[in-house]
């Protein structure tokens, strides 16, 4: 009966998922394997003789994949703005090193260069590398690869991000007072003056006939009038010996002494009715637009102070373009709660529902991307199904919107999409794997398991050095830079008892979506040796 059990396709694939994702929530030094401990029970199942029809595994992958460039997307493109460059080469710098790595540990020990993948996937952490390399190589061999290095890619990072500062005699306190000077150096600092309303040319007119906000670059937070405080509009009138609270640097302040009247000590009392509250972007008609088309301020006298995308937190200004599922933090009046509440939609109800018809979209565009070819070089070089959908999802996601229809997908459908489409794939890649499991560990179990550390502490070693020593990168920025190089979590979630400011964070955020789509890129390059 239990025979039968286990040779029942259905049976075994459930259990598979169930034994694995236990398996995953142990934690071990507050480590744990999560979802990718899946393929470590598939690949014992595998061994037994359980296979899953490779169906489960393109269809699995699609949707991971998609679900990759969905996320990573936005972030792509914002990592080339500014000083995201250097960040950039730090994730370029970190898998070209590993891959070359690769392909001398291929030819030294000999190995499989299908294996060899595997191990270069593991190594950096990489589910998504790990798609690419089954759907490149049409092999088992970069499972087991993946298998073995994997552990020591997680633990190897995590270990070296503590021990680093040591390493290279690096203060983290001296790090961090440089970065918080850098920080203040490129943005000016915003303070709050009170002002009386003395000149005659003001008296009668409201803040959008003065045109304060464009003239002077400041926010007009409170106003005083006959000792009554409140959180004014953009209706909102000026009368004689008002007072008004002005927030903006010294240069913009100055403009609004110029404008409005002298300084003034006069205190305005806080009202008990300033909210700051979160609400989600669900509206479509303000989707893809900047925050200075939706009149927030003007209409509303709301300011965004916080934006968070696909688990990263952005800083908003002006210019900053709204997308579906966004989790937009306002501050304003209670009074004008409502309209603003209306403005964003905030209706999580549509943002737990997953639309397929985009996703159908935009997978069948990605699929006919992957199939175009291209001659070079005598090879017909194409992207391939991993490579059209992914591209195909990262553009989608920048546009955003597409007459009705909305590209990008709310956090939490993203992941359950994402986490769907990563359990069927690695149940059919592990099971398919097992059967050749014992022979490959026979053949070369020690080997194996010292490659794919090497590969590890090689491309980490390199990165670091690069980024002290030519990219002259603040310590903590080039930590965080490599965690999201890394594409390892954890090893960011270690950095935060390390230090109070935000620097790895910030750098995880910029190298992280580029490096998901650069360890793609790599295991095709690889694929072609």
């Amino acid at each position: 009966m239990f025979q039968e059990l286990f040779h029942n396709l259905y049976f075994s694939l459930f259990l598979i998922i169930a034994l694995g994702l236990l398996l995953g929530r142990i934690k071990v030094a507050g480590i744990s394997l999560d979802v990718s401990a899946i393929i470590f029970v598939a690949l014992i199942f595998g061994h037994y003789g359980v296979l899953m029809p490779p169906l489960f595994q393109k269809t699995g992958l699609i949707f991971f994949i998609y679900s990759v460039g969905i996320q990573a997307g936005p972030g792509f493109f914002e990592s080339f703005k500014k000083d995201g460059l250097k960040l950039v080469s730090i994730a370029f710098i970190t898998l070209s090193s590993a891959a070359v790595v690769t392909l001398i540990i291929a030819w030294y020990f000999n190995f499989d260069i299908k294996l060899a993948i595997g191990l270069f996937t593991g190594a950096l952490t990489s589910t998504p590398g790990l798609a690419a390399a089954i759907e490149s190589t049409k092999s088992s061999l970069a499972s087991i690869g993946y298998g073995i290095a994997y552990p020591f890619g997680v633990l190897g990072v995590i270990i070296f991000v503590k021990i680093a500062p040591k390493i290279f005699r690096i203060s983290i306190k001296e790090e961090e007072e440089k970065y918080f000077k850098k920080v203040i150096s490129e943005h000016s600092k915003l303070t709050n003056k009170n002002f009386i309303v003395e000149n005659k040319n003001v008296f009668g007119k409201s803040l959008s006939d003065l045109k304060i906000r464009t003239m002077t670059h400041t926010n007009i937070s409170r106003v005083l009038h006959e000792n009554k405080a409140f959180t004014p509009t953009a209706d909102t009138v000026l009368h004689e010996n008002d007072v008004i609270k002005a927030v903006g640097t010294e240069e913009d302040l100055k403009k609004v002494e110029l404008l409005i009247g002298k300084e003034t000590d006069t205190k305005i009392p806080l009202s008990k009715n300033y909210i700051i509250k979160t609400f989600l972007v669900t509206n479509k008609d303000i989707i893809n637009k900047p925050l200075s088309e939706i009149g927030l301020f003007e209409r509303y006298n709301a300011t965004a102070t916080s934006i968070r995308r696909a688990g990263i937190d952005i800083i908003p200004d002006a210019t900053t373009k709204l997308k579906f599922g966004d989790k937009v933090t306002i501050a304003c009046s209670e009074q004008n709660l409502p309209a603003v509440k209306k403005l964003f939609g905030d209706n999580r109800k549509i943002l737990s529902d997953l639309d397929f018809l985009p996703v159908s979209l935009g997978i069948l565009i990605g699929i006919l991307i992957g199939k175009i070819s291209i001659p070079l070089f005598g090879f017909d070089l194409s992207l391939g199904l991993t490579g059209g959908v992914l591209l195909a999802a990262i553009i989608l996601s920048r546009i955003g919107k597409t007459g009705n229809i909305l590209w990008n997908v709310s956090g939490s459908s993203n992941q359950l999409l994402r986490k769907i489409g990563l359990i069927f794939f690695l149940v059919t890649v592990g099971t398919e794997a097992g059967s050749h499991l014992v022979e490959i560990l026979k053949s070369g179990g020690f080997e194996l398991l010292l490659a794919g550390a090497i590969i590890t502490i090689i491309s980490m070693i390199t990165t670091m050095l690069a980024g002290h020593f030519i990219l002259k990168l603040n310590f903590l920025t080039l930590l965080g830079a490599l965690t999201g190089s890394m594409t390892s979590t954890p090893a960011l979630s270690a950095l935060e008892p390390v230090t109070d400011s935000n620097a790895p964070k910030v750098a995880y955020a910029a190298t992280y979506p580029v490096a998901l789509v650069l360890v793609i890129i790599f295991t095709q390059i690889l694929s072609l040796f």
